[in-house]
């Protein structure tokens, strides 16, 4: 893939991760305002409910002290009579209509003992209305006029809304300064509360309080707290002009949590839902990421294989060529010189094959190894030996340390042998001066422990996280100064898992690489 095309995916997939988070934030966001307006509705109007339910409480309880005062046989202090009469001649009819409509006003002065409001007396009326209506009939007498009454309509009754109206004026007038907590008692504050909110949804836990021109008085419960922003308000007991010192204030202290537990299942399923989406790209990104490493690298393995046949090709046209010359034919020693350099590079090129299909052959658990019972030691002098003429050609040196006192462990003797000889060729290979390489193993426990230490090139915290990755080779451009595809230290690592061992290495830049391997010991 492209590198500007691999970027310019990368950036559209991440915008496009990052505009849904976006759209989920802001959706939650906007989910949680409107659940506080409905909130705040809900409560505004509960609380318009109480203070009118407040009110009318105080005009029953007065109204019943007044009736009862009355019927125990109160006589009017005052009496006023007024009276309307309208005269209503129909002459299709030949008859006369008379209207009279009268209003008696009686006024009471009730003792302020029904009331307890400090007054001597309240002056409460009583308006009763009465309405009649005759109808005449007309009749000529010699020439004269004279009428007859022909119908009657009577209606007397209490003009019960002016009562009411008055009443609740009045009301309002005498109680305006009366203490609250004498109008209303806390208890019953808090069960109209209760009951309403409970009726409008809001079936959480609440605080409340009556203030006077913004102070605390004694209708509240015990953990009120006034606060701007959670608590919310309505004046309560009105006067006649529409104004009040008292306020009616209610907060909910688990207010945030009650919000949030009617999304709390959306919240969820969004966040579980944008995490499936993060989880996906980012995997979708790694396997990207991966994708392209892996197809760096086995260009760099077809290079470096190209480059590693071609030698050998390369040595053993020449080899031909020289032999086909008849000046060398003839030449016995230097023919079979040729031979051996032609078998030698062929061996070579066997060797990378073999280590090829051996490595495919570990991936898909093909490859039989049978293990039996060695010595870890016979094992490592016998890897030195493979390596000891070309470490030796490079004046450097192999020492053993074999300091275990056990060492018997049940593995495949070829396979294992060939770690070891991985791990000393890998040695030998990545040190430009002469080698220096020491073998130590000591026991640990029921385990030997095997190290390789070398004192090369050494590697960084980066290639050490990747050095036994399959095709995996420190980058070093087109430059093949160090031979090799990447297969031996892979191969190393699945021989010494299968063996139930473990392997690791420990290096420092410039400083040479520590190879530690782990195996189990057999009594």
């Amino acid at each position: 893939m492209n590198k500007k095309l691999f970027i310019l995916l990368v950036v559209l997939m991440s915008l496009s991760l990052i505009g849904i988070i976006f759209v989920q934030a802001y959706f939650i966001n906007n989910t949680l305002e409107n659940e506080e307006q409905q909130f705040t509705l809900s409560v505004k109007r509960s609380l318009s409910f109480v203070s009118k339910a407040i009110e009318q409480r105080e005009f029953d309880i007065n109204s019943r002290r007044l009736q009862h005062y009355i019927q125990s046989g109160a006589v009017a202090d005052t009496t006023a009579i007024k009276q309307l009469i309208l005269y209503q001649p129909d002459d299709a009819k030949n008859e006369t209509i008379i209207y009279q409509n009268g209003i008696l006003e009686e006024s009471f002065k009730i003792p302020s003992l029904f009331f307890d409001i400090g007054l001597d007396s309240v002056s409460i009326k009583r308006i009763t209305n009465k309405r009649v209506t005759q109808i005449f009939e007309n009749t000529d007498l010699d020439g004269g006029y004279a009428i007859n009454s022909k119908n009657t309509y009577e209606n007397i009754g209490r003009l019960s809304y002016l009562e009411k109206a008055q009443f609740e004026t009045s009301t309002r007038d005498q109680f305006k300064n009366f203490p609250i907590y004498r109008r209303v008692p806390s208890s019953v504050v808090r069960k109209m509360l209760d009951k309403q909110l409970k009726e409008d949804g809001i079936n959480i836990d609440f605080e409340y309080a009556i203030y006077d021109q913004d102070l605390a008085t004694k209708v509240q419960s015990e953990n009120f707290e006034l606060s701007q922003n959670s608590t919310y308000g309505i004046p309560v007991f009105l006067d006649n002009d529409n104004q009040s010192n008292f306020k009616l204030y209610v907060n909910f202290p688990a207010r945030k949590k009650y919000r949030m537990s009617s999304i709390w299942s959306v919240i969820l399923l969004s966040m579980l839902f944008t995490s499936i989406i993060v989880v996906a790209y980012t995997g979708a990104i790694y396997q990207l990421i991966r994708q392209r490493q892996i197809s760096q690298i086995k260009s760099d393995f077809i290079n470096n294989m190209t480059h590693e046949f071609k030698t050998p090709i390369a040595t053993i046209n020449l080899a031909l060529d020289a032999i086909r010359n008849p000046k060398i034919i003839g030449d016995q020693e230097k023919v079979k010189r040729y031979l051996g350099m032609i078998k030698d590079e062929n061996k070579r090129m066997h060797a990378q094959v073999e280590n090829v299909l051996r490595i495919s052959k570990l991936e898909k658990n093909e490859l039989n190894i049978s293990k039996e019972r060695v010595k870890l030691h016979d094992l490592i002098e016998d890897a030195v030996t493979h390596i000891e003429l070309i470490v030796e050609d490079r004046q450097g040196y192999v020492k053993t340390h074999l300091n275990a006192e056990k060492s018997s462990v049940l593995a495949n003797e070829t396979h294992f042998t060939n770690v070891i000889v991985n791990m000393l060729d890998n040695a030998v290979k990545y040190s430009e001066g002469p080698p220096k390489i020491d073998v130590y193993t000591e026991n640990v426990g029921n385990n030997i422990i095997l190290k390789v230490v070398d004192q090369g090139n050494g590697m960084s915290k980066q290639v050490q996280k990747r050095v036994f990755e399959k095709f995996y080779r420190e980058h070093t451009g087109n430059v093949h100064n160090v031979k090799g595809h990447g297969l031996g230290l892979a191969y190393v690592k699945r021989i010494v898992e299968d063996h139930q061992g473990h392997i690791s290495v420990e290096s420092e830049k410039g400083k040479g690489s520590t190879f530690i391997v782990k195996l189990p010991l057999i009594s």
